[in-house]
This record gives C-alpha cells, sequence and structure tokens, in this order.
C-alpha cells in the first residue's frame, strides 16, 4: 500500500458552489469505470482534484461500488494531500470488502499517526476486519481506542464489539461487553444469544432470551434456531407454539427453522402446515426456502410433494438439484436419481461435490456397481471434481456392501489423503455382512483408536466377532467401552399423530397408553407368527449394536411406534416412523409381516435410509 503523498495545504481552485454540485451530482449518476474515469477528469479540469468532498465521492464509487476498482480509489487516494475520515473510511471498507485484512488494519493505523480522528463509521469495518483475520490482539486494542474515542454508548460500535468477541469464542468479555452498554437493540441481544448456542451454552443462550425486553421475529428465530442446530427439536417445537400464541408473525427465517426441526422429527403435518402457511401468508420462496421444503418432505418420505414443490420451481439452483437427488437417494431410488441427474445435465446446471455425493450415495443403496464406479470416473475426468472424503466413503460402501471387500481396500490404499473412520467404517460394516472377520477386525482396530469415544465403532467390531462365535473378544470390547467410558447411543422411534410427535425406547412404559400400545404389540406378533414370522434371535444376547438388548426383540421400540400407529390410525392410512439407529434384523422382517396381515403401508426412517413396506415386501429388497 502506497503512502499518501503529503502535499503543502493549498486552498482549492476556485469554483461556484453550483458547478461543484453539479460535478458531484454527475459521480453519482456513474455506472462504470469509464463513466466515473470521465468526471474525474472534469473534476481535475474544474481544479477539485484535492477537494476532499468531490475526491472522496469518486474514491467511493471506486473502492466499495461493484463497478469500482480498488486500485484506481488507491491511486486518487494517494494524490490527495490530507485526507479527511471519510476518506479513510471508505478506503477501509474497499479494503474489507476485498478481504485484504491486514491492509484494512495497516490503514487504520496510518489514519492515527496522521492524526485524522476515527468516528463510529470507522471501527465496525475495522472490527471485521479483526475478526476475518483472526487478529486478536489488534482487536483488542481497537476496543480500548472505541473507549479511548468515547464511543462506548454508541449501539453500533458496541454490537460490533460484541460479534467481534463471540467470532473469537470469548464469551465473558462478549457478556461484559453486552451488561455495559447503556442501550441494547435487537441486534445486541441476538447476537449474545447466537454465540451461546454456537458454542453449545444453551442454557445461557435461553437465559439471555428470556431477559429480553421485547422480542422480534429474529429473536424467537435466534433462539428457534440455536435448538434446532443442537437437535433439540422438542424444545425448538415448544418454543415455536410460544411464539404463535403470543401473535408473533411467521417470517421465512422462522419458517425455515421449524421445517428443520420437522425434518429432525420427522414430523410430516407440522411441516406440511408451515408449508401451507408460506403459500397463503405470500412469503418469498427463495431457492434457500425452497430447498428446506423440498428436504422435509424428502426426509418426512413425501417424495410426491417434493417433486411437486422441486416442479414448481421457476429457477431450480444447483442447492435445489442436490436436495432432489439426495432425497430420491435416501429412499433407494437409485436409477431415478440418475435420470434425475441426467436431467440435470440437459438443463445445464453444473453439478458440484454435493450433487457426486448423493449420486454416489443412490448407486450404493440400491447396488448399482457399475454406474457407480463410471460416476466416480466422470467426476474426476470429466467434471474436474477432485474427490474427498464423502466421495471415497461413499465408493467403499458402495463396493463393500456389494461384496467387493478387496476392491474396497485397495481404493482406500490408492487415496491421496488418510482415510478418516466415516471411510474405514464404511469397510468395517461391509466386513460385517460378509462375515470377513480378518480384515473386519484389522479395520475395525483402525477406527477405534480414531473414534475412541464413538460407540458404534465398538459395536461393529463387537458385532463382527459375535456374528462368528468369539464370545471373549465381544466381552474385550464391552470392557474397553466401559474402561474408557463408552456409552452406548440408546435407540428410539418417533411417530407423528395429529400434529403430537410420541418417542418410544425398547420397553419403555412411559407413555400414557403403553398398556393399550403393548397389548397392540402382542396382537400384531400373535397375527404375524400366523403367516411364517419367526424372530431374528441371532446374537441377540451379544449384539450391542442397535437396541438394549436387555429388552425382549419383541419391544423394539419400532415395534412399540408401529402399535401405537395401528392404534390411532384410520385403516388403510400410512404410518411414518422415524428411528435414530439403523433398524435391526428382526425389526425389518417384522415390519414387512406387518404391512402384510394389516394392509398398510409402513414407512421407515433409520440412520442411513428409508424403508418403505407395503404388502409383506421392503422398498430396500433387503438390500441394506
Amino acid at each position: 500500500m502506497a503512502s499518501p503523498v503529503l502535499l503543502p495545504a493549498s486552498p482549492p481552485s476556485p469554483s461556484s458552489p453550483k458547478t461543484h454540485l453539479s460535478s458531484s451530482h454527475g459521480l453519482e449518476s456513474c455506472s462504470t469505470m469509464a463513466e466515473l474515469k470521465q468526471f474525474h477528469s472534469k473534476i481535475i479540469r474544474l481544479g477539485l482534484s484535492k477537494d476532499n468532498d468531490a475526491m472522496g465521492r469518486v474514491i467511493k464509487f471506486c473502492a466499495i461500488s461493484k463497478s469500482g476498482d480498488l486500485n484506481y480509489a488507491l491511486k486518487v487516494f494517494d494524490e490527495i494531500p490530507h485526507p479527511d475520515t471519510f476518506i479513510y473510511n471508505t478506503i477501509i471498507r474497499g479494503y474489507c470488502q476485498a478481504q485484504l485484512t491486514k491492509n484494512c488494519i495497516l490503514l487504520y493505523s496510518q489514519m492515527l499517526q496522521e492524526s485524522v480522528f476515527p468516528n463510529k463509521f470507522t471501527f465496525p469495518c475495522v472490527v471485521r476486519a479483526c475478526c476475518i483475520g483472526n487478529a486478536i490482539e489488534e482487536a483488542k486494542q481497537i476496543h480500548a481506542h472505541i473507549l479511548k474515542f468515547a464511543f462506548e454508548g454508541d449501539k453500533f460500535c458496541q454490537n460490533n464489539l460484541i460479534h467481534m468477541y463471540v467470532n473469537f469464542q470469548y464469551l465473558d468479555e462478549a457478556r461484559r461487553v453486552f451488561d455495559k452498554m447503556p442501550q441494547r437493540d435487537f441486534v445486541s441481544w441476538t447476537t449474545l444469544i447466537t454465540g451461546y448456542s454456537k458454542l453449545g451454552f444453551l442454557d445461557d443462550a435461553y437465559e439471555v432470551f428470556e431477559s429480553m425486553p421485547e422480542r422480534n421475529s429474529v429473536s424467537w428465530n435466534a433462539m428457534i434456531a440455536a435448538y434446532v442446530q443442537s437437535n433439540c427439536f422438542h424444545e425448538a417445537f415448544a418454543l415455536f407454539d410460544r411464539m404463535q400464541s403470543e401473535k408473533v408473525e411467521l417470517d421465512k427465517f422462522v419458517a425455515a427453522s421449524m421445517l428443520s426441526a420437522c425434518t429432525g422429527l420427522g414430523a410430516l403435518e407440522q411441516g406440511e402446515w408451515i408449508h401451507g402457511y408460506i403459500k397463503k401468508s405470500g412469503i418469498e420462496l427463495d431457492s434457500k426456502l425452497a430447498t428446506t421444503i423440498i428436504d422435509m418432505y424428502c426426509k418426512c418420505g413425501c417424495l410426491d410433494k417434493a417433486f411437486e414443490v422441486f416442479n414448481g420451481l421457476t429457477h431450480k439452483g444447483i442447492s435445489s438439484w442436490n436436495c432432489m437427488i439426495g432425497g430420491i437417494a435416501m429412499h433407494g431410488k437409485g436409477e431415478a436419481a440418475i435420470e434425475l441427474f441426467e436431467e440435470m445435465q440437459k438443463e445445464m446446471v453444473a453439478p458440484d461435490g454435493i450433487t457426486f455425493v448423493n449420486l454416489l450415495s443412490a448407486c450404493a443403496h440400491t447396488g448399482l456397481i457399475e454406474e457407480g464406479r463410471r460416476y466416480f470416473h466422470l467426476m474426476k475426468e470429466v467434471y474436474g471434481i477432485e474427490p474427498k472424503m464423502e466421495h471415497y466413503g461413499c465408493m467403499v460402501d458402495l463396493l463393500g456392501r456389494a461384496g467387493f471387500l478387496e476392491d474396497a481396500r485397495k481404493l482406500i490404499d490408492e487415496m491421496h489423503m488418510s482415510p478418516d473412520a466415516g471411510v474405514l467404517g464404511a469397510l468395517l460394516g461391509a466386513c460385517k455382512i460378509h462375515g470377513e472377520i480378518e480384515l473386519g477386525e484389522q479395520i475395525g482396530k483402525r477406527v477405534i483408536e480414531l473414534e475412541p469415544h464413538n460407540s458404534g465403532r465398538y459395536v461393529l467390531l463387537a458385532n463382527l466377532y459375535a456374528n462368528v462365535g468369539r464370545w471373549d473378544d465381544v466381552a474385550k470390547m464391552r470392557k474397553l467401552m466401559n474402561d474408557r467410558g463408552v456409552k452406548k447411543l440408546p435407540g428410539f422411534s418417533m411417530i407423528e399423530l395429529e400434529g403430537v410427535v410420541s418417542e418410544f425406547i425398547a420397553g419403555g412404559r412411559t407413555h400414557p397408553q403403553a398398556k393399550e400400545i403393548y397389548a397392540k404389540v402382542d396382537e400384531m406378533l400373535e397375527r404375524i407368527r400366523s403367516i411364517g414370522y419367526v424372530p431374528e434371535t441371532d446374537g441377540v444376547l451379544h449384539d450391542i449394536d442397535e437396541e438394549e438388548k436387555e429388552n425382549p426383540l419383541y419391544y423394539h421400540s419400532e415395534k412399540l411406534a408401529i402399535a401405537f400407529g395401528l392404534l390411532k390410525t384410520k385403516p388403510g392410512s400410512t404410518i411414518r416412523i422415524s428411528k435414530n439407529l439403523r433398524v435391526c434384523k428382526d425389526c425389518h422382517q417384522a415390519s414387512k409381516f406387518i404391512s402384510k396381515v394389516f394392509d398398510r403401508e409402513i414407512v421407515v426412517r433409520d440412520r442411513n435410509r428409508f424403508h418403505h413396506f407395503s404388502k409383506g415386501e421392503c422398498s430396500c429388497k433387503d438390500y441394506w
């Protein structure tokens, strides 16, 4: 950055106020740099090349407008004898927009050295530059300057300081700034709420939220979004209900957060209501909100409605295509996902890395081996997208699930990066499916070392041992988990009926209608036994993966949820269930029989994919 040329102070060339205003007005009408340069030359001819007001307008266009040229602004800046605060602020802002954070901070320092005093518009850009550049020490000095120049009462400056400390994860300092503010606005409150929630301090975030003298939709969304991002979906729904009772208008941001909560819980009815509200109230359906709606319908098991929203979009961005392809993949419709990808190509929409994750996942769920290999090759050779960890994970899953264990292992060895636990875990899962104990044991130990606190990793290896009767090794896995304090993730299933989400755990009896639910389970099991159901009991006593095995197989959480659905819904209606773990073999088998005996479609979303049970069959064709 060139230093300003310091020239002796001299009065500006004579010009009438009318000429000055005329030239300024001309500058404001510029839309291109070519036009700007023409007006700049006029200003020079009028003798205003050293005038801060006139040149400040030239610099403003060049430094911060979309059609500007920051380098040109700097050349003009270098020729001004005594640039004022406005001109310094403008260049600082230009540097900030260009992500030249060091230049931004250095120019602020130069400004002080030239005895040009900052104002309240100076600090926000400098603070932002410190955040982007992770300049913690400089940021603290800026805070001191804000106090020194007596801007501690300016809300704009103080809000930026709160954001700055939140950005550096210095929540105590952020809270101190907040507490000392003489006046706070919605930005002050919501910035602190967001800061607490991003670092997992939900109780502190809620305490700040409750302390607010008044709230707007932004405040409500900050707290609702905090719960959603932390997977506290029930709390999000409770807060949303309270928001509605207080007659707060639902905007697109709250709608998007609540749609994500509906997705998390599989709460289709609530999601449909919010979608209906969006349509009736005229909320702008931008690309992000449309994608959130599509995602909700896909993950709540309604592909038809997802397609309806998708096909109704006048402009489909890459995120909408990706979401729809990913949704189809989750439902195990590999061929349909490929068809949509080909349609995307015809629409001249360039795929990205996410597109190929979804496409490869679709191939893996459906066993489309050659198609998966082809798209993995196309991704690199045709589209120039370098495979990332998640792409390798999909390919290892695709190959391993289909029994090509050696090919999967070879692919891992050829990776240009060290495989993570996800990639190795996919191979371990394949070893379990195909009973490959030697490779599985080797991979399992590596995965556990990579993620020593992930219970699922121990579980997979223990189940592999159990499948071949190595009970001593199963016991060692249990002991290792206990010694390391690793807790098993409890299994639960959820079902939404009449807008209320009920949650079940294996053997749980806390539901108000537990007696009727268990009676219905017994009836279900009796009826499906009569047409050939036999419980899958292999490894039950030692399988520590999907459910608390101390409870009988018959009362797994999805069976309880299905029974509740049969009790509370009309004959012929679809039962939709969400499960946090992979569905077990016995429940998968039982669900097929239940769908036939009770003539119901049962849709189960487990940790990996959707299962549509109907007339005694599953959409996955037992390939899961």
